[in-house]
């Protein structure tokens, strides 16, 4: 990976179309900013909360017919995955910078927090903070719904999601102690998740994502699994409980910005084949409810 030996003055970020990938770059978009260097923002995710990132200069995601003019505008090419959203990029740029190997060092750090050590270390950026620059819209109160949890129970692969019968067991489980559990996942999932208001509990119908942005804000809880949704609710500050498959990749994805805690179903499970195949059954709605507990006292204390 090339460094950054010639000052910046005018970046491109490139993002993939995962929303919690798209807002861990923003990190590195909002320390190039507040370093003077002019960046702009190619995201379809971004694009769509663009207004809750002011003075961030945010484009849609580039199209292959155009690309490559619009990149010639830019001394430097910034993407985080060699291979989305798009290879070869070293072809259309003379100076593309690829982030790759963050994901993969041996880290016990977040993303978050290797990101925003790659702006001091390696882009040699004077100022450096671990916030992506997401600013709440006017008008809203944070986490003002304060019994509201979240729950996200998809995932960008089915393999990382927890059995939903025992979601449905856990939002029960918490509807019964006092609290006010609702279920988000996107609109094309919805058909699948009408079922659970048979049983009294609420799907939320919250349209683009800027909208479940501040359906997030103002809720009290977020629990779910390893997703961009988590990412979401953590750089919103709202205490997170991330349901995850196994311990190396909790290490590097879990949510790194507000309060938050992490459940391996997979501890104890030898393999990689039985931790991949079993780990959701491990987790038991007692479990994550005790874990919920502990992110509640943590919060408490924080």
């Amino acid at each position: 990976m090339p460094h950054a030996n010639q000052p910046l003055s005018s970046v491109a970020l490139i993002l993939s179309s995962a929303l919690g990938d798209s807002l861990l770059m923003m990190t590195v978009a909002r320390n190039l900013r507040l370093n003077g260097v002019a960046v702009t923002v190619f995201g379809q995710q971004i694009n769509t909360m663009r207004n809750w990132f002011p003075g961030m200069d945010i484009e849609p995601e580039l199209k292959a017919d155009d690309r490559a003019d619009k990149l010639a505008r830019y001394d430097t090419v910034i993407q985080l995955h060699a291979n989305k959203p798009f290879v070869n990029l070293d072809r259309l740029h003379p100076k593309v910078i690829i982030l790759a190997h963050l994901c993969s060092a041996n880290s016990t750090e977040s993303m978050a927090e290797r990101l925003t050590r790659f702006c001091r270390d390696e882009l040699r950026l004077t100022l450096v903070d671990k916030g992506n620059g997401i600013t709440p819209l006017p008008g809203l109160t944070h986490r003002q719904r304060s019994l509201r949890v979240a729950i996200h129970p998809m995932a960008s692969t089915t393999d990382k999601c927890w059995l939903a019968s025992r979601f449905i067991g856990l939002a029960i489980k918490l509807r019964d102690s006092g609290f006010d559990p609702q279920f988000v996942v996107a609109p094309e999932e919805r058909a699948n998740w009408t079922h659970i208001e048979q049983l009294g509990l609420t799907l939320a119908d919250l349209g683009p994502l800027d909208q479940v942005a501040a359906w997030l804000y103002e809720s009290g809880w977020f629990i779910g699994n390893d997703s961009g949704v988590g990412h979401l609710a953590s750089s919103l500050q709202i205490p997170t409980l991330s349901l995850f498959m196994r311990r190396g990749t909790a290490r590097t994805w879990r949510p790194g910005w507000g309060v938050g805690q992490v459940l391996i179903g997979s501890a104890y499970l030898p393999t990689g084949r039985l931790k991949e195949r079993y780990w959701k059954y491990m987790l038991s709605v007692n479990k994550v409810s005790q874990a919920f507990d502990r992110l509640r006292a943590l919060t408490a204390s924080a």
